[in-house]
Parts: C-alpha cells; structure tokens; sequence
C-alpha cells in the first residue's frame, strides 16, 4: 500500500524542529539516522556528522512527518519555496518505479530511483512544476 508524506528539509535545524514537532503532536520518533550513520557512503564533513539524515515522526493513523538536514551542496540550494518534499513510500518496486518515471517527465531527477544504502529503492525528483518528490519503496524479497 503506498503512502504520501510531508518531507522537510532543514538547514541544520532539524533536530530542534522535531523536537517541537514532537511536543505538539505527541508520539516518538520512529528512526533517527544521522549522517555518521551513514559511513563511507556519505560525504559528511566533521562539522555536520551530528546533523540528522533523516528522521520520522509518526502523526495520525498511518501519517509521518519525515525530514532531513541539507548538507553541503544541497544545502547551498536550499532556500523557503524548496524545502519540501512529497514522500510516496511502499508498493512494489514496478509500480512505485513506474510512479517515478511518470512524475519525473518534463522534470529533473535529482537522485535517480536505484537501490539505496538503507535496504529499499529510492529516487528524488523535481516535476515540471517544481514540486519536490521522494519515492521510497522496500526491495522486494
């Protein structure tokens, strides 16, 4: 079953967002990966090993606020107007692949749809509107 997300990106902020988020909304996070979680496959520097990756936070049934700290050249593009993302998360690897492809046409692909470091497929994409979308889906066993 897919589910569409709220994805915010922060410029180092996120953890003090989100622990406000959190006091609002209730609830604990379900992941918190910061970016020295990552190892070799992030090209953190010292200054932003602490800074978070990614994080969730579980609001309503089936709901989550997802967000990121932008980090070196993301974050020199990030400005108010970009730094939100639609998440499509779940389905099958096709279909959410086929939902990809759609979206991106006319678009940018930021982050093409492959296999990522944390067990599923991921891809990131600007549309030709300008909306930011995440596709993350589980490797099918």
């Amino acid at each position: 079953m897919i589910t569409i997300n709220p994805y915010l990106n922060f410029a180092g902020n996120t953890e003090e967002a989100f622990n406000f988020y959190k006091s609002v909304f209730g609830g604990e996070f379900t992941l918190v990966i910061r970016y020295k979680d990552m190892g070799e496959t992030c090209d953190s520097t010292p200054t932003d090993e602490n800074k978070i990756m990614h994080i969730a936070l579980p609001i309503g049934q089936g709901n989550m606020l997802m967000a990121t700290d932008m980090i070196g050249e993301m974050a020199k593009t990030l400005t108010r107007g970009n730094s939100d993302s639609i998440s499509i998360n779940g389905g099958t690897v096709e279909e959410s692949g086929n939902l990809f492809k759609a979206l991106s046409q006319g678009g940018k692909v930021l982050v093409p749809f492959d296999k990522s470091s944390w067990g599923s497929y991921f891809g990131m994409l600007s549309d030709q509107f300008g909306v930011q979308w995440m596709m993350d889906c589980p490797i099918e066993q």
